[in-house]
């Protein structure tokens, strides 16, 4: 098995220079995947995955959101737990928040559902919605930065 040692070090120097922790690039049927706790090379078939052109140059979010290091802004909310996100209370529904929404504190900004329990995650203060750093029905780990409220 052929490693491309350049590759993986290109890919460390992405995370370095973006603050993530971890980045995962597939073509074909190989996958390489760099996390601050090492990396790893994978033969087994990986599963479709958007790819850009040129994956050293990091792309900006589908909803145009800025690329930066948002943990330590001091709106950021972050998820309490590990579940899948849920930005509506039901399928058929409005968002509970968008991009420019004034919010109170204890307003509900998502559920993350967790172990079939649905966790209504509320505004820890008032202000603007600045970033929705998430997705409809995505999962999220405990500690991911979820919206930025200024």
């Amino acid at each position: 098995m052929k490693i491309d040692t350049n590759a993986i070090k290109e890919l460390a120097e992405i995370l370095d220079d973006t603050g993530l922790t971890e980045i995962e690039v597939a073509e074909g049927d190989k996958m390489i995947r760099i996390n601050r706790g090492g990396a790893t090379y994978a033969a087994h078939p990986a599963a479709p995955v958007h790819m850009p052109s040129d994956p050293t140059i990091p792309q900006p979010a589908s909803n145009d959101m800025p690329i930066a290091d948002v943990s330590t802004h001091p709106g950021a909310v972050s998820s309490p737990m590990v579940g899948t996100v849920y930005l509506a209370p039901e399928p058929s529904a409005a968002d509970f928040i968008t991009k420019g929404d004034s919010v109170k504190e204890g307003d509900t900004l998502m559920i993350i559902e967790a172990m079939k329990v649905m966790n209504p995650i509320k505004a820890p203060k008032s202000g603007t919605v600045t970033q929705i750093l998430i997705e409809n029905e995505q999962p999220v780990e405990f500690g991911d930065v979820l919206v930025v409220i200024e």
